[in-house]
């Protein structure tokens, strides 16, 4: 999950890595401990850096971002407003029309199977809209 680029620099996982240990507080463990079933929900999950800091997960696009404010630990579905959502883990940004977002407080839990049915419900999301590749452009 570490390492680096082709140019050396540090992948995108290791940049995570840092930024959990960077924060060292409940934020960081926070990070950290919804980073996991993300990634045991979807192993082929690719870790981003965009946006000067932001860890992204994506899978035939965005799956989630993870943001961490003063006060809370934002993960947010950038396509969550077309996702089922049952037990009600999405807690954040319900009026827009297209994002979802799970704001999550210090010593709050987050049940971690409703959140995987979420990850997994916005990889399946992405794949149905993920353009096939043409018969020219997969060679």
């Amino acid at each position: 999950m570490t390492g680096s680029d082709s140019k050396g620099l540090p992948s995108a996982s290791t940049l995570i890595d840092q930024k959990i240990a960077a924060l060292g507080d409940w934020r960081g463990a926070t990070l950290s401990r919804m980073r996991k079933p993300i990634h045991e929900a979807d192993p082929e999950v690719v870790e981003e850096w965009k946006w000067m800091g932001t860890p992204v997960w994506s899978h035939d696009g965005i799956v989630c971002t993870g943001e961490t404010d003063k006060a809370v630990v934002k993960l947010t579905c950038v396509k969550g407003a077309a996702l089922d959502d049952p037990a009600q883990v999405f807690n954040a940004s319900l009026d827009g029309n297209m994002r979802r977002a799970i704001d999550v407080h210090e010593g709050e839990e987050i049940d971690a199977a409703a959140f995987k049915a979420l990850i997994l419900a916005a990889i399946a999301f992405n794949a149905s809209k993920a353009k096939p590749q043409s018969a020219t452009s997969a060679k």
